[in-house]
């Protein structure tokens, strides 16, 4: 009788060796679009490096002093963007504060609250909004929200004047008050900018909203919650990163809007926090007024303040990217 061997090292199985490459279409696919982000990210840098470039000469010329600087007077050789930056920030803050709660309520009316046969044409107008063209909202701002809102400042302004941000060099209690006092301001233009940060803002917050798990929002419903106090123990929490992401991102927008405030401001480059008062200036709208008609030394500053809001923008717009990526992971849900 014959015995077999009990291990035959030839016969033993090998695992099989799998390979992650991607081949045919799968290959085209990821190549493609590995070279579309690659050359958004090439794009992103040239400009910045364009800018960088460009800058060299003015902050040799002028160093510090051209952020500290407030006037921009080219014919005097005084130029600086310390009036700008301030304008800048003023009107990015007014939309925000307009524009975060007017998001947050629409994006939880359209993912928790609207009927399923109205959340589609919602999304679809709030989408629509974004799509309107800057000029657009700058023009509406200037001829039907001016008058109403130069009416507002005022309002402001009598009752709460002693609040530097409200105060205006201007008799409050004047038998006829002075309407232009209160008109181009920065007031005004950051409640135009708002509507034009609002569906980005929406849409973000909306996107996280809606994936938010369904098992513990059933579970808050059937452990006797009213809807709100659903939204507020498990819909919130978990959009949390989502609700910051989407401000950051409308931020991002109000620092570069340009139109809108060209039409509505008053050029003025003098650093205050009156932001009911008239005139004030940022940094896009001086660029896109001035622009044509720079040469030399001034046309330098202009692409150096530039590269200040693009270093700006791009900062608020990655943390706000990093903010979003993390929530999607609903480690926020408490």
């Amino acid at each position: 009788m014959t015995t077999l061997p009990l291990h035959d090292a030839a016969a033993e199985p090998h695992p099989r060796q799998l390979s992650r490459k991607p081949t045919g279409v799968d290959a085209v696919f990821v190549h493609g679009f590995r070279s579309i982000g690659a050359s958004v990210l090439v794009i992103t840098g040239g400009i910045g490096v364009f800018l960088a470039y460009q800058s060299i000469p003015t902050l040799r010329h002028y160093g510090v002093h051209f952020f500290t600087e407030t006037q921009w007077q080219p014919d005097q050789d005084r130029i600086g963007i310390a009036a700008v930056l301030v304008g800048t920030v003023e009107v990015a803050a007014v939309a925000m504060f307009f524009a975060f709660p007017l998001s947050l309520a629409a994006a939880l009316y359209i993912s928790e609250y609207a009927p399923p046969r109205l959340r589609s044409t919602l999304v679809s107008l709030v989408d629509l909004m974004a799509a309107v063209p800057s000029i657009v909202y700058g023009l509406w701002g200037f001829f039907l929200v001016q008058p109403h809102a130069s009416e507002l400042a005022h309002w402001l302004h009598q009752h709460l004047g002693f609040v530097p941000f409200f105060q205006v060099d201007a008799d409050a209690d004047a038998a006829s008050w002075d309407r232009i006092q209160y008109t181009a301001s920065a007031f005004i233009a950051g409640i135009a900018v708002s509507m034009m940060v609002m569906p980005m803002a929406c849409a973000v917050m909306r996107q996280v909203f809606s994936q938010t798990p369904q098992g513990e929002k059933e579970a808050a419903l059937a452990l006797g919650s009213t809807r709100w106090g659903m939204v507020r123990a498990v819909v919130l929490p978990f959009g949390r990163g989502g609700i910051i992401g989407g401000t950051m991102l409308g931020l991002g927008r109000a620092l570069g809007e340009t139109i809108a405030v060209l039409l509505i401001i008053s050029p003025q480059f003098q650093v205050k926090p009156n932001i009911l008062e008239v005139g004030t200036e940022t940094v896009s709208a001086l660029i896109a007024g001035r622009f044509g008609e720079s040469t030399g030394i001034q046309l330098s500053a202009l692409l150096t303040a530039g590269f200040v809001l693009f270093c700006i923008t791009l900062v608020v717009n990655t943390l706000a990217s990093v903010v979003v990526n993390r929530s999607r992971s609903g480690a926020e849900t408490s």
